[in-house]
């Protein structure tokens, strides 16, 4: 390893703080949403919106796949039949409209997602049509963010170019491994020249940020086998990539239980298997984010951080200051001023919602002062892995040190160990730190705090840090 990936991967800190923790995508996490809050929750909060020009945020789930991938922990529905596609598109248009007729404030968009599931199992016609259901009620910015996640084996060059047209600049290309070993031991059959080409397509046809997801972890995978994934991936220069830690869980996930756990890697050859990747892309030039983003130094992500600029929201690392957050579909989260609102996550319930005349909203959560203030600190720890004291007691009234003085006494354990520094100015994460920062984030999770402190405690489930 060279000296830049030695600062990030140390071995002995990785074992002795390999836990469980929350991605932090939220604050609070989704897990501590209420159950059944009601669709006013999301009413209130949308006609609460202020009158100004602040543009929106879209997310739209699209839950069909062809064929199931055994380590997927999406929310999905496998199926071949369009049918069931076209019904879906009929309630989403729905539930847009229902919203709308409660949305305060400016209509204009500045970032959209497609996610899934696979966004691109839909046809040709059934993505023009959603495509059009939005961009009829919506006034979609030209500098905006417009992105969809993208199966290679589904999409040939011709939809990438179908997919510019449409108005998408970014992509997300899922890859996982190339091994075919690896690919056969999770059921997701992908060659190179698949992802190659439709990767080279986008590129032709004007995307503006094309991203690929890897996994480390899975069954099957050798430190041989997975260099070549990343020598392969590495020939395309993506401007930005992913590197998942494949989290095992089959009592939370039921494909999973097609995996032998027998074939997973054991926990110092997963180990193993980060460290060679991030070596391997730290070396080609790539810049580590944070947690397992990467990307190119002159990607958007790599600017944004160098500026203090980075933030963090449902679907990883923006660019964008926070947007308020219209989602729709099943299992689908909404974002709007203090609320958060998570929708129904079957078909089923989904549709009856609808059919009944209300929203489907099934989960929520309502932040008070305290929420948001250490919201505001992890994202600051996540993003930028330092955090002053003195804007934050500006902007909030408060006296850090005074306010946190719990969370900065339980993270001397971690300032022993070498992960970050703490004086009276603030709090700096050191190099070897930053893999671990979700661990650092944990000490400023009020719940998280309160499970300890419960006899019964610990209700949340999370994946693995490494």
């Amino acid at each position: 390893m060279n000296n830049s990936t030695l600062a990030l991967v140390d071995r002995d800190l990785c074992r002795r703080f390999d836990i469980s923790g929350p991605r932090y995508t939220s604050y609070p996490t989704a897990d501590r949403f209420a159950a059944n809050p009601g669709a006013q929750l999301l009413v209130d909060a949308l006609q609460d919106r202020p009158a100004s020009d602040q543009p929106l945020s879209l997310y739209v789930h699209l839950p069909f796949c062809s064929t199931v991938c055994y380590y997927c922990g999406c929310n999905k529905v496998i199926t071949k039949d369009h049918q069931k596609s076209s019904r879906y598109l009929d309630y989403l248009e729905r539930e847009i409209d229902m919203q709308l007729q409660s949305l305060s404030g400016s209509r204009s968009v500045a970032q959209l997602h497609w996610g899934g599931g696979t966004p691109t199992f839909l046809s040709d016609d059934e993505m023009r049509r959603l495509m059009q259901i939005l961009r009829s009620r919506f006034d979609f910015l030209p500098e905006g963010e417009y992105s969809i996640e993208i199966d290679p084996r589904s999409v040939d060059p011709q939809r990438a170019h179908l997919l510019a047209d449409m108005g998408f600049n970014r992509m997300s290309l899922g890859i996982q491994d190339f091994d075919p070993l690896v690919q056969k031991a999770v059921n997701r059959i992908q060659t190179f020249e698949q992802t190659r080409d439709v990767l080279l397509a986008a590129r032709d046809a004007g995307f503006k940020s094309i991203s690929v997801d890897l996994i480390y972890g899975l069954p099957k995978q050798t430190l041989e086998g997975f260099r070549t994934t990343l020598e392969k991936t590495l020939s395309l220069s993506p401007d930005r990539i992913a590197l998942y830690s494949y989290a095992h869980l089959p009592q939370i996930f039921m494909p999973q239980r097609r995996i032998n756990d027998d074939e997973l890697p054991k926990a110092e050859d997963k180990l193993s298997l980060m460290a060679m990747a991030i070596e391997t892309l730290v070396e080609a030039g790539y810049v580590f984010i944070g947690m397992d983003h990467f990307a190119r130094p002159d990607d958007e992500l790599s600017l944004a951080q160098q500026a203090g600029k980075l933030h963090r929201n449902f679907q990883g690392y923006s660019t964008h200051a926070e947007l308020d957050l219209l989602a729709f579909g099943v299992s689908a989260i909404a974002k709007v001023g203090p609320v958060y609102a998570q929708n129904a996550k079957t078909l089923d319930e989904y549709y009856g919602d609808l059919d009944a005349g209300h929203l489907p909203v099934r989960r929520g959560y309502q932040m008070n002062d305290d929420d948001a203030l250490r919201r505001a600190v992890i994202q600051e720890l996540m993003c930028h892995f330092e955090l002053d004291f003195a804007p934050v007691n500006q902007e909030w009234s408060i006296d850090f040190e005074d306010y946190f003085k719990s969370a900065l006494e339980e993270l001397q354990l971690l300032v022993a160990a070498g992960l970050l520094t703490i004086d009276g100015q603030g709090i700096r994460v050191q190099p070897k730190g930053r893999l671990l920062v979700r661990i650092i984030a944990m000490a400023f999770d009020h719940y998280l705090q309160r499970d300890r402190q419960n006899v019964s405690g610990g209700r949340s489930r999370y994946s693995r840090v490494i």
